[in-house]
């Protein structure tokens, strides 16, 4: 079987509260908002999660999504998070793991399944042991996000940013990285976006001379990083309602964009593509000509 990408991560039972104290309740996680994004940008992905067997039915939206074949292990638990956001640009938040569904190996991955990209879309720590980025990496493409290398749940439940302390060993098997800014600054020490991505662009740096791409979120933009060219493009919602899953989305709209176009052109898709995202909760559900439109009019202004 060949894919574009495969992806390997948790759905999660998400609540969500926002600075007014209002609650929402849906299903998101990594998983389900990086596999619909990339597929609505045309990638063919498969997607393989795991979670309880009375939760399958959150995966009914991937299932309906064209591009996607889905892989669902069983679990005895399914993965739930809950936010309470701090400010109004909901950077800010506080964050819980209430239950976790069991982690990744690489034997979860299909012996028969190949593709140029493979995603490790994790939500914290543990979910996808560090060692699958160096075993994986030699049957395609290694793309990582940095929360599920960085955000540690406590014993109480209470997930708190660590550095990674495995950054020098595996930053050099990894082609594409995403953080946000917290987390590269947590990573680096730099709160200046661009000098944290080329520190960790650096890192990653191989036998070869070869580098990764870094991209690095903000509220109001992307940047990324690619043999030594800053790209960035703005993030222009609405409205914030939808903002749980911004990195999620963008990263993965990036990397289903990029196996065809240039970084600017995949930075600026994805970061329209993410800025409707972000007007409604949820994953993506708009249309490549909504996207279209958007980068249209973010590029006028």
């Amino acid at each position: 079987m060949r894919f574009d990408i495969i992806m390997l991560g948790h759905i999660s039972k998400d609540i969500i509260i926002d600075e007014k104290g209002r609650e929402t309740r849906l299903f998101g996680g990594a998983l389900l908002y990086s596999s619909i994004s990339a597929a609505r940008a045309g990638a063919h992905v498969l997607a393989i999660t795991k979670a309880a067997p009375e939760d399958f039915y959150a995966l009914d939206t991937a299932k309906l999504q064209k591009g996607i074949e889905l892989v669902t292990l069983e679990s005895p638990s399914t993965t739930s998070i809950r936010n309470v956001f701090l400010s109004s640009d909901h950077e800010g938040r506080e964050t819980s793991l209430l239950s976790r569904a069991e982690p990744f190996s690489a034997a979860d991955i299909p012996g028969d399944a190949e593709a140029k990209i493979i995603d490790l879309a994790g939500l914290f720590v543990g979910e996808l042991p560090d060692s699958l980025i160096e075993e994986l990496s030699g049957r395609a493409a290694i793309a990582v996000d940095a929360q599920g290398l960085l955000r540690e749940a406590q014993p109480d439940g209470r997930m708190l940013f660590r550095d990674w302390k495995n950054k020098y060993r595996y930053m050099p098997f990894v082609r594409y990285f995403k953080a946000d800014a917290a987390e590269a600054e947590m990573l680096t020490g730099f709160s200046d976006r661009e000098k944290a991505a080329r520190t960790i662009a650096a890192w990653g740096r191989n036998a070869a001379g070869h580098e990764p791409e870094v991209m690095i979120t903000h509220n109001t933009e992307a940047i990324v990083l690619v043999n030594g060219t800053m790209y960035r493009a703005p993030f222009t919602p609405s409205n914030l309602s939808g903002r749980t899953g911004r990195g999620d989305t963008t990263f993965a709209a990036y990397l289903a964009w990029r196996l065809m176009h240039n970084p600017q052109e995949s930075l600026r898709f994805a970061a329209a593509l993410c800025s409707i995202k972000m007007e409604k909760p949820g994953p993506f559900t708009g249309t490549l000509e909504e996207v279209f439109a958007r980068m249209k009019r973010d590029a006028s202004r």
